[in-house]
């Protein structure tokens, strides 16, 4: 319930928690019946039913403490939906170009950037040098055959571009990290059409337990022991 409610909401069901007396007493119907949102009926219902059940002496502040404490945990925050190309009212999302230039900024330590295609993306490459100027970690994992690299010949040479060890397969990852806290994964490659004109999507990811994980893989994927990616 948490998850779903703003906090301001969370609140008010704190502080009318705490004028009930029990489980049974008839406010705590009445609010059930009240709630417009759906399934929020059912979620307080499910938490009458547990109070009644598991701790029958509690009192509303009881159970408003509990929601309280709740309500302060950490909570990871949602993914963010990310679209190129036409924007409709039914779905609300970020364009692409100024999303990846976002997390570029965010960047305090490193940086991650995969893509198998790569042509102008003028702002996301000036952002990249923002990010260098600053002492931001980059590294640039791109595939070769599509010449991606090309796209970047301007960024200073402590930039780390990485190409597939000689294979058959390529490098078709789409990704954007900062750090070890926000990851922009998507269809869309770093091309001008593809951040702005073509209909791509993808999501941006700011929880720590998703994100480290992924960084985690492609830092092995470097790795020269692996002999997966080298040094372009």
């Amino acid at each position: 319930m948490c998850d779903r409610l703003p906090v301001d909401q969370i609140v008010v069901l704190e502080r009318t928690f705490e004028t009930i007396t029990s489980p049974g007493d008839p406010v705590l119907s009445r609010i059930i019946a009240a709630q417009p949102a759906a399934g929020l009926g059912y979620q307080l219902t499910e938490i009458t039913r547990a109070w009644r059940t598991e701790a029958p002496g509690m009192t509303g502040a009881g159970l408003a403490l509990a929601l309280a404490t709740a309500r302060s945990s950490p909570r990871p925050r949602p993914a963010q939906v990310v679209i190129s190309g036409p924007m409709s009212a039914s779905l609300p999302a970020r364009l692409t170009s100024g999303v990846a230039m976002d997390v570029i900024r965010s960047a305090n330590g490193s940086l991650l950037i995969a893509s198998f295609a790569a042509h102008g993306a003028r702002g996301v490459v000036a952002e990249i040098g923002r990010a260098v100027d600053r002492g931001v970690r980059v590294d640039l994992l791109l595939e070769e055959s599509t010449q991606a690299a090309a796209a970047f010949a301007a960024l200073p040479d402590k930039v780390r571009v990485w190409h597939r060890v000689g294979t058959s397969a390529v490098l078709h990852a789409k990704l954007v990290v900062a750090d070890r806290h926000t990851a922009f994964l998507g269809s869309a490659n770093l091309t001008d059409r593809a951040l702005s004109d073509n209909i791509e999507l993808g999501v941006v990811l700011r929880d720590p337990h998703v994100v480290e994980p992924l960084v985690d893989h492609f830092r092995w994927l470097l790795a020269p022991e692996n002999n997966v990616m080298r040094l372009g």
